[in-house]
């Protein structure tokens, strides 16, 4: 498989919260895993948010830092949004039971996944959040067929036309 790629500018926290928005647009369908990476303040949280709240969830969603693992449902999707910066063992995520919520009708938001190591689910699509000098930059990369198939729904999201840098 050809890893295809989406890279964006994002000049704000509203250009983050857009390319959440385009995410959930573009959602594929279930089952889906997201890694989220990037250093605290990226944008990682900002970017779930969003995408969780445009796919209809009515609740606050808040970084689950102390909880590790907070579950939205939404019509026949469940949204498992996870934050592993806390853990100190792949034993404590295996604890958690994730790979129980990765089945049909899931979608799952993983936070520093590289805490987790072979206890977490491999991804469909990995978004990568860094800091550009005061604005910030992601790139999404597709980790599998759901995942390409996504960015290729995403690429097409003319919302984020001002954000892409290059589409491979």
């Amino acid at each position: 498989m050809a890893e295809a790629s989406c890279l964006f500018d994002l000049p704000d926290s509203a250009a983050t919260e857009g390319l959440g928005r385009a995410l959930a647009r573009s959602f594929p369908g279930a089952p889906a895993v997201v890694y989220l990476r990037g250093e605290l303040g990226s944008g990682k949280t900002t970017c779930a948010r969003s995408l969780l709240h445009a796919l209809g969830v009515a609740a606050p969603v808040r970084s689950p830092t102390y909880t590790l693992v907070d579950t939205y449902s939404v019509a026949t999707l469940t949204c498992v949004h996870v934050d592993l910066y806390r853990v100190q063992t792949t034993t404590e995520v295996e604890e958690l039971g994730l790979r129980d919520m990765t089945g049909p009708g899931y979608l799952m938001l993983i936070e520093w996944p590289e805490k987790g190591g072979v206890a977490v689910p491999p991804p469909d699509l990995v978004l990568q959040l860094a800091y550009q000098g005061d604005a910030r930059s992601a790139v999404a990369r597709a980790a599998s067929a759901t995942g390409e198939a996504w960015l290729e729904k995403l690429a097409i999201d003319t919302s984020l036309a001002p954000y892409v840098s290059n589409l491979t």
